[in-house]
């Protein structure tokens, strides 16, 4: 009686220690199998973020590109301009001396009156000089038309990328994501100290964990908020960019309109030169966009470095 009372003494103890074991050994697999549900699949979010941050640099670039060739098409418009009205005011002096009209009474800008006023006193110089002036205003005219058509494509990309770049950002679901991650590694460890402590797993399962560990703990270096930081300066210069886009776009359409283009000279000329600054201001707010745009693809894949080493470490 006595001996069965010691088997079924020992058998229990044993029994306990058998199922103490079991579960020291399943604390670990649980911490491992949360590390997986965890961390798992935040790879994949962190790519698609770098994509739209690629697509979003093109498309800033687009904005910069076409601001650029609205800035060099208003510059060139200005010095089409500029021989314009120089050889108009050569061809009213010539008319005045020949022909005695008062200056102020030549209407250069009036085709039928000019013409009217020319063919009095029409000279070899001045027939090839009323040529030369057709010919400039209808290449100020298209190299307006170019810069116009520029500041709207400029406008139109600038809007995008800012839409595109609010959008590109660490979400609050993202960030729970990470966080969570993180915490399931930080109870990995915890774990895998106190089972390599007991020795109550094999040691396949300690490299396993500490492979784990090591891959994944890079999580806690990686800085999200120079991510958003990246967009949102990005979203502010694109904004710029298109605000100043669509003025732009406004005023040339408006500078080159027949009814400025024949009417008053200052006033045509005020709003060239406007259309030109806000032309440079968009390329500049453009380029800077792009520039952020493209620093934080590399914001991102530091971020998607360390998700992937994760993600290989948990397969």
């Amino acid at each position: 009686m006595k001996k069965s009372y010691v088997f079924i003494v020992c058998a229990c103890v044993f029994g306990f220690n058998c199922m103490a074991r079991a579960d020291e050994n399943s604390g670990l697999a649980v911490a491992i199998q949360n590390a997986k549900s965890a961390c798992i699949g935040i790879s994949g979010r962190m790519s698609n973020m770098k994509t739209m941050a690629g697509i979003n640099t093109a498309v800033t670039g687009v904005g910069t590109v076409t601001g650029a060739v609205a800035l060099g098409s208003g510059i060139a418009k200005a010095g089409v301009d500029k021989e314009k009205h120089e050889l108009e005011e050569k061809v009213k002096r010539l008319i005045n001396e020949k022909s005695n009209v008062p200056i102020e009474n030549i209407e250069i800008d009036n085709l039928a009156e000019f013409e009217r006023q020319l063919s009095s006193v029409v000279n070899t110089e001045m027939s090839d000089d009323a040529k030369k002036i057709a010919e400039l205003e209808q290449k100020s005219k298209t190299l307006g038309n170019v810069r116009t058509g520029t500041m709207a494509a400029s406008t139109v990309a600038d809007t995008a990328g800012t839409l595109i770049a609010l959008n590109n950002k660490v979400d609050d679901d993202l960030q729970f994501t990470i966080d969570n991650c993180i915490k399931s590694i930080n109870a990995l460890e915890t774990e895998h100290m106190r089972a390599r402590v007991q020795n109550a797993v094999t040691e396949a399962d300690l490299t396993y964990a500490d492979k784990i560990i090591n891959a994944c703990s890079g999580w806690r270096d990686v800085d999200l908020s120079s991510i958003d930081k990246r967009a949102t300066a990005a979203a502010i210069s694109g904004g710029v960019g298109a605000a100043l886009g669509f003025a732009g776009t406004i005023t040339s359409a408006s500078a080159n309109s027949d009814s400025v283009r024949n009417g008053d000279a200052d006033k045509e000329k005020n709003l060239n030169t406007a259309s030109n600054v806000l032309a440079g201001g968009t390329t500049v707010a453009s380029g800077v966009a792009t520039v952020f745009n493209a620093t934080q693809i590399s914001a991102i894949k530091k971020a998607v470095a360390t998700a992937d080493k994760c993600e290989e470490a948990l397969r």
